[in-house]
């Protein structure tokens, strides 16, 4: 009500002095514990800032659904072998990867398979990768029919990953709900889920990666209007799910930072579907369900997601000074690398320059 809470300190305090109480505490290393309140610390302030687009407080867990614990200057010891000492034991790990770079933290993560994972966060300075600028640029509109509708002229369908899988979704979810509660049989069916699920989020996120390559590969400024996903899941749910937007654009972040590319966003109030890109009139109105649209002004026709996309890299452009646009006034928000996953805003001031 008052904007209050617990602050990270107090709770730290206390939470050391149940650890002299309570052996259940001393399981773990004391930053450990110290980094859980951190990370309340972080869901309040999260939720303050965005308690009216309708974030939720953090709520209690479980201790068996608590999914990581986080080490960072001490309580673990790399030793040869691809071995690892935490605590009083040690542990054998496969590498997937060299460790270069000084070692900030540790978090291990056990996934819903009851699988374990080791995530090193490193300090190393990251060299970007080599890529051939291309001096082109693209406006991207997403959409429900289309993945991507781009300003080029081709569109990109989305596999819609979940949709394949929904019959074996379904029916993992019928033998699971037929399952005793507490049964070995139960556990068994709920993993079966749980690895139907992996699954997708795995085709899903392999097709992410494929995508932001190849886009960062043919282009050097890539366009995206800002999205209300939250709004979005409120009017088509599953489907918004499933094409997984979110995702999709920190991934290309990730890729267009390491590449040298910048990825520029469009303020969404801008009416990018409603513009006509041919003279700049604005519709008062334009239905969802309209996908071609005729210009009253100049009869121009147009498919709606290809206008969009026109429109946003055209004020994208305006906006960063690589184009004219003398109909529309846009904001534009240009990353800092002070920005977690996020790319930087060096390059567009570059490439103006």
């Amino acid at each position: 009500m008052f904007g209050k809470h617990l602050n990270c300190a107090k709770l730290q305090k206390h939470i050391a002095k149940l650890r002299k109480r309570n052996a259940f505490w001393q399981q773990v290393g004391s930053q450990a514990v110290q980094d859980i309140c951190q990370r309340i610390e972080r869901a309040y302030q999260l939720f303050f800032k965005h308690k009216d687009q309708g974030v939720r407080p953090p709520s209690f867990k479980k201790v068996r659904k608590y999914k990581s614990f986080t080490l960072k200057q001490c309580g673990y010891k790399f030793l040869d072998g691809n071995r690892i000492k935490i605590g009083d034991r040690v542990y054998r790990f496969w590498k997937s990867r060299e460790i270069e770079g000084k070692v900030k933290t540790v978090t291990i993560k056990r996934t819903p398979l009851g699988e374990m994972f080791l995530f090193v966060t490193v300090d190393t300075a990251s060299e970007p990768i080599l890529s051939v600028e291309t001096g082109q640029t693209a406006g991207f509109d997403f959409g429900l029919k289309q993945f991507l509708s781009t300003s080029e002229g081709f569109s990109i369908d989305a596999p819609l990953f979940f949709k394949q899988s929904l019959t074996e979704i379904r029916k993992a979810n019928r033998d699971l709900s037929r399952k005793q509660k507490g049964s070995n049989n139960r556990e068994r069916a709920r993993k079966h889920l749980a690895r139907r699920h992996e699954d997708i989020a795995h085709r899903r996120e392999d097709w992410f990666w494929k995508l932001s390559h190849w886009l960062t590969d043919q282009f050097d400024v890539l366009y995206f209007e800002t999205l209300n996903l939250k709004g979005m899941q409120r009017l088509w749910g599953r489907k918004v799910s499933d094409l997984g937007l979110s995702t999709f654009l920190t991934i290309l972040e990730w890729v267009a930072e390491k590449k040298g590319k910048a990825v520029v966003y469009v303020d969404r109030w801008f009416p990018s579907s409603k513009t006509c890109h041919c003279c700049g009139h604005v519709l008062e109105k334009l239905d969802l369900r309209v996908r071609r649209w005729q210009c009253p002004s100049c009869g121009s026709e147009h498919d709606r997601d290809e206008n969009a996309a026109i429109n946003i890299k055209r004020v994208g452009a305006s906006t960063c000074g690589l184009g004219e646009v003398s109909w529309a006034a846009a904001c534009i928000r240009c990353l800092t690398p002070e920005s977690p996953s996020r790319v930087r805003g060096e390059y567009v001031k570059k490439v103006i320059e």
